[in-house]
């Protein structure tokens, strides 16, 4: 696991918020050139969410911001993304201010309209269309006339060296970014910028990078780094970071809204340390012990989460060192039912996690979509009387598992006391069993997106059965 992260390119992550860019270095006296919002993909579908994924990037100018955010909308071609520039939102200078432009300091906190930010940043949280202001860098004050129109979007790009420095705009992301590159290579980029783009001479660009730009950075956009969910070191040159980024974005896209739609579907805390889990058993070049070892950390994992879906009772027990401890006791009437084969390497981890666990067995022969024919099944006599955990690794089309579920029912499972438990999911098998089955939980560690016309989950994992037993050749 430590090579997988080692290869993609250092990229330091700090803990990602599961239940998820920006560009552009602003300019003391003369900060940079108005940046308009972009777009990209096609329009939303009737059922996207309302609210959409809300992305902070920060970082020092220079560092490759824009860079990032390009990459990263270029990337979510099939949504549609709006950028946000915190440099939109500088405040205008007033008639002494601007005599002493040169004094002026455009890194400070205070040079930005935070609350004007912020009543935007809500309006398009909520689905709104704003007008963000468009700031006239030559004259260093707003066209009072002159407003961009920015569309409630999917991904919502907020982009600026100060964007984490207030706690209140913090709160509106969903994922943060820092784009984190060497000083002096930083230094290069602006000496190279503001006197090829901008004419200036280079006495007086470095004259306002010490008395504005690196004071500013030190004392507010350093600090903020610690908010970070992701720190990309190198910027732009960084792909596999920016990859990994991007697969997380698509990933909780399509899982805000299903998870939305379907309040009893729970999808685990994701972390790039799980990311990586499942690059690597994506991967058809993967050795089958590396294969098993991986799966097998996954499926534990979502087998704890599942049952911390279980109703518990308040015990209270003394301690050794003669204190009270008031906690809680495990469900005890609880049984696994796994789907042959595949659902069987689910059934080591659920042992591990529920000391003398009953399994049952559901075996499904399937001859194409719609082909599933029940030919066994063995349960505990007494399962009418259980919470079930269902065990199948992979929920594709949904009509293997809505017939295990039925079944369940049939032998007198309330279907509120069924957990199903799998690795991935695909949309519309989330569809299919929480239409018929509304009350069933479903707990995945992820949600793929979609099926193909082989009915075959897609990015996916292949034959799970064939691959976790090591009869796929």
């Amino acid at each position: 696991m430590g090579d997988v992260i080692d290869s993609a390119g250092v990229p330091h992550f700090s803990g990602l918020r599961l239940e998820a860019l920006r560009l552009s270095s602003s300019t003391p006296s003369s900060p940079s050139s108005a940046k308009a919002a972009s777009y990209s993909g096609s329009p939303a579908p009737v059922d996207a969410p309302k609210q959409p994924f809300v992305i902070g990037v920060s970082g020092g100018t220079a560092s490759g911001k824009t860079t990032v955010c390009d990459m990263i909308i270029q990337q979510l071609h099939d949504h549609r993304v709006v950028l946000v520039n915190q440099d939109s939102f500088y405040r205008g200078l007033t008639a002494e201010e601007s005599e002493r432009v040169q004094d002026y300091n455009f890194d400070h906190p205070e040079a930005f309209d935070t609350e004007q930010l912020l009543e935007c940043m809500n309006q398009l949280k909520s689905g709104q269309s704003v007008n963000v202001p468009i700031y006239d860098f030559k004259n260093h004050r707003r066209c009072s006339e002159s407003f961009r129109k920015v569309n409630a979007s999917d991904v919502i790009i907020l982009e600026g060296i100060l964007v984490f420095h207030d706690q209140r705009v913090r709160d509106l992301m969903d994922m943060k970014i820092f784009v984190d590159t060497d000083a002096d290579i930083r230094l290069a980029r602006r000496i190279r910028r503001d006197t090829v783009e901008r004419g200036r001479d280079v006495n007086s660009v470095l004259e306002q990078y010490g008395r504005f730009v690196k004071p500013a950075f030190d004392d507010f956009v350093l600090p903020s780094k610690k908010y970070a969910d992701v720190i990309i070191p190198r910027g732009g040159d960084n792909h596999v970071a920016i990859d990994l980024i991007v697969q997380h974005i698509r990933t909780k896209l399509g899982q805000h809204d299903l998870c939305k739609i379907y309040p009893n579907v729970y999808v685990i805390h994701s972390t790039f340390q799980i990311r990586g889990m499942h690059t690597l058993i994506r991967d058809k070049d993967i050795t089958t012990p590396d294969f098993v070892f991986y799966s097998d950390r996954l499926i534990r994992l979502v087998v704890e989460h599942g049952l911390g879906h279980l109703p518990f009772t308040e015990k209270q027990v003394v301690t050794p060192t003669g204190s009270v401890y008031m906690g809680v006791d495990f469900c005890k009437k609880l049984c696994g039912v796994s789907v042959v084969r595949s659902g069987e390497s689910m059934e080591n981890a659920l042992r591990a996690c529920c000391k003398g666990i009953k399994i049952g067995k559901i075996l499904i022969h399937r001859e194409g979509d719609n082909g599933q024919q029940l030919i066994y099944e063995k349960l505990p006599k007494d399962i009418a009387e259980r919470r079930v955990l269902l065990l199948d690794p992979v929920l594709g089309t949904g009509n293997c598992a809505n017939q295990a579920i039925d079944l369940l029912i049939r032998k007198g499972v309330p279907e509120n006391r069924i957990i199903f438990l799998n690795l991935i999911s695909a949309p519309e098998g989330i569809h299919t069993v929480c239409k018929r089955f509304p009350a069933v939980k479903i707990v995945t560690s992820e949600i793929d997106i979609g099926l193909n016309e082989e009915y075959r989950v897609i990015p996916g994992l292949g034959e799970f059965g064939d691959r976790y037993f090591g009869t796929d050749n």
